[in-house]
């Protein structure tokens, strides 16, 4: 077999669900129509699409945030090893953050 001829199998894992009821604006609801028509999927399927879409950037905020507090947590801890003074300390974090939000 060569390379261009590999095969790939794509296995999808079922998963428990739950039904769910919307209300959606009726010019929301026909621009659903109108997308998932042109990306041949059902407005199930794109509902499901944008809502994953959703879910993992959010998430991955959350554990980006949940990250830094952490990260910001134990430079304090380390700092006050070597530093004396709380209001120094709080100087560096709080550079140290605006650096970080840029």
């Amino acid at each position: 077999m060569s390379q261009t001829d590999e095969v790939i199998t794509l296995q999808i894992k079922s998963r428990e669900t739950e039904v769910v009821s919307l209300q959606i604006p009726v010019e929301a609801m026909r621009s659903l129509e109108e997308v998932a028509t042109s990306r041949d999927m059902s407005i199930d399927g794109l509902l499901k699409f944008y809502i994953g879409q959703g879910l993992r950037q959010d998430a991955a905020k959350l554990f980006s945030d949940r990250l830094l507090e952490k990260t910001f947590a134990t430079t304090s801890a380390v700092l006050a090893r070597h530093i004396d003074s709380k209001e120094e300390i709080s100087i560096i974090i709080r550079e140290i953050q605006a650096e970080v939000v840029r």
